[in-house]
């Protein structure tokens, strides 16, 4: 039976913590790009701005392993970014070169406070990895002291 690489705990625990960092960073450039879109009323394909979801993935890092451990040990990727598809708010501007017949302009449905709170939580969530990261380290250097 062919198993998957067994890896030390701390690297992948390593793995683990960096996984958490790159998708985090993904959705803080996600939720940025809302941001910056947030009024965005005509875009390329027509219509206002939609407003963009990140979707994450959990991936185990050993599946095959014989340690039970590390088969329950996963990482995490952003897998897609889908659009969300609710409708944008309906403004009357008649003078809004975007304005229907009725005077009306369909704006973005980004909520920046929404938008806001989703950009600190994966800010704080980046932080916790970052702090998760500087612990392995110091444990990893503990290790090898132990070692001389």
């Amino acid at each position: 039976m062919k198993t998957g690489p067994v890896r030390p705990g701390v690297f992948s625990a390593m793995e683990v913590a960096a996984s958490g960092l790159s998708a985090e960073r993904s959705r803080m450039n996600v939720v940025a790009g809302n941001l910056a879109n947030a009024r965005t009323t005509r875009t390329a394909e027509g219509g206002p701005y939609r407003r963009l979801d990140p979707v994450f993935e959990a991936k185990p890092i050993a599946p095959r392993s014989f340690d039970p451990v590390l088969r329950k040990v996963e990482t995490v990727e952003m897998a897609e970014v889908r659009p969300d598809l609710t409708p944008g708010q309906m403004v009357y501007e008649p003078g809004h070169p975007d304005a229907n017949a009725d005077g009306y302009v369909e704006y973005p449905n980004v909520n920046v406070v929404t938008e806001m709170v989703n950009m600190m939580t994966a800010s704080r969530a980046y932080e916790a990895g970052v702090t998760s990261i500087e612990s392995l380290k110091a444990m990893a250097r503990a290790a090898l002291r132990i070692g001389k």
